[in-house]
């Protein structure tokens, strides 16, 4: 399959040593619209997948799902000029800043596309180096539509000059190393994903090459256009066919699939549940359900950043410092708790025959796994530190917090009272459990 693949790719650089070498099968083809239009879709694929794999490296911490998200936005960015760039669409003539813009976009993503390859812990940098990005490239148009030095020469062909060339030159260097340590990735964990990541890097790294020696408008400069598209296709056909859930698992780092974090899991369930549904028709059961979630979700995750890892009926499991980034995960999640509490008591106010929620909290070390295979699969947190978390929330008195000792001990200046030694299911000693009544006493 890899040798079929490789074979594959090599036809496009064939084809542009053929072209090359023979002018009169290198024919010039000049159309406007053609090009702008072919462009715009490239562009607009990498900014698909930029969006989509952003959002994925932040919802997981993964720092390899975000380089890889830059790398389509810069190649997005700077095609999106590359495209304005189409005699008579933004300005008459084209110039250097126009016409430079898909080179510099594909080398400064071959950077992403390299540092991707590269194992780096945390992302909390992910979002300033996002904005750096973008503010990058809307200097760079503001330059080019301005015609601001050094943009400003409107002379510039695309094609080889000695800037061009030793652009080329470390841009196709890092694409290469990129595709083989992803390689050496699919050859652990086979998957689409990752071959569609590897060709993309070697099509990425060929339309460099047809852009530096191509001649404007002529076959072989149109190669790269195509190439460009093929390479962003590619990956969006590979996370087509992936299932929607996790579409970017196969890209996450061995410390995203079954790391260890210090983190704090709360538990949140209606005390009386069952004896409600029993009583009451379905729809009302779900609308009773809609208006808690409504007001209580968004006190843990808005105001206190906490993950919802799963709702199950009336259940809810938040997680703090999955990412690894809420060094002050058992503050918030007990925060949470209390937020979550005090929001929940508007909707009893009005609703006082609804069940109340029971809220449980520990802290501790637990192992954060992408669980299943395609078909269904999760990226929750395991562990005897969640389990202890459900089974204290079970322990819980309705409309109050309960805290295992971990969480208390990480929490000195917090108000609470003992519940006492209370025995918990699956464990051989008995715990003591606090009522937290408040963050800091008085």
């Amino acid at each position: 399959m890899v040798a079929l693949t490789a074979l594959v790719l090599l036809v496009p650089l064939a084809g542009l040593v053929v072209l090359l070498q023979t002018p009169r099968y290198d024919v010039h083809w000049e159309h406007h619209p053609t090009h702008f239009w072919l462009v715009l879709l490239t562009a607009a694929l990498s900014a698909g997948l930029a969006y989509t794999t952003g959002a994925a490296a932040l919802r997981r911490g993964d720092a390899r799902v975000l380089f890889v998200s830059l790398a389509f936005l810069s190649a997005a960015g700077f095609l999106g000029l590359h495209a304005l760039a189409t005699p008579k669409v933004l300005l008459d003539t084209p110039n250097a800043g126009f016409t430079l813009a898909t080179p510099i976009g594909v080398a400064l993503a071959s950077v992403f596309a390299f540092l991707s390859s590269l194992t780096v812990s945390g992302i909390r940098w992910g979002r300033w180096l996002r904005a750096g990005l973008l503010v990058l490239m809307a200097l760079w148009a503001v330059a080019s539509v301005l015609r601001l030095p050094p943009l400003h020469d409107t002379s510039v062909p695309e094609v080889a000059d000695g800037i061009l060339k030793a652009l080329a030159v470390p841009t196709i260097l890092l694409y290469g190393v990129a595709a083989a340590r992803y390689l050496r990735i699919w050859w652990a964990r086979p998957s689409l994903m990752l071959l569609s990541m590897i060709s993309a890097f070697v099509l990425l790294g060929e339309a460099m090459v047809a852009l530096v020696f191509a001649k404007n408008w002529a076959l072989s400069w149109w190669e790269w256009h195509v190439l460009l598209l093929a390479a962003f296709g590619l990956v969006v056909a590979g996370v087509r066919i992936q299932w929607y859930e996790e579409r970017f698992a196969d890209l996450y780092q061995q410390d995203t699939v079954s790391g260890q974090r210090e983190l704090s899991v709360l538990f949140a369930d209606l005390a009386g549940f069952t004896t409600f549904s029993e009583q009451h028709d379905p729809a009302e059961v779900t609308a009773m359900l809609n208006t808690y979630f409504k007001v209580v979700v968004p006190s843990v995750v808005g105001r206190h950043g906490g993950d919802v890892d799963r709702i199950i009926g009336d259940a809810l499991m938040v997680t703090f410092n999955k990412r690894g980034d809420q060094p002050d995960h058992a503050e918030r999640a007990a925060a949470a708790g209390l937020a979550l509490q005090e929001a929940a008591a508007e909707v009893l106010a009005t609703h006082p025959h609804w069940p109340r929620f029971r809220v449980g909290i520990n802290s501790g070390i637990a192992s954060v796994s992408l669980l299943g295979t395609e078909g269904g699969r999760t990226h929750t947190v395991i562990g005897d530190t969640v389990n202890v978390a459900s089974r204290i929330e079970g322990k819980a008195p309705g409309g109050g917090v309960a805290i295992g000792p971990a969480t208390k001990a990480l929490l000195p200046a917090a108000l609470t009272e003992s519940l006492g030694m209370l025995t918990l299911k699956g464990k051989a000693e008995p715990l003591e459990v606090y009522r937290l009544i408040a963050l800091r006493g008085e």
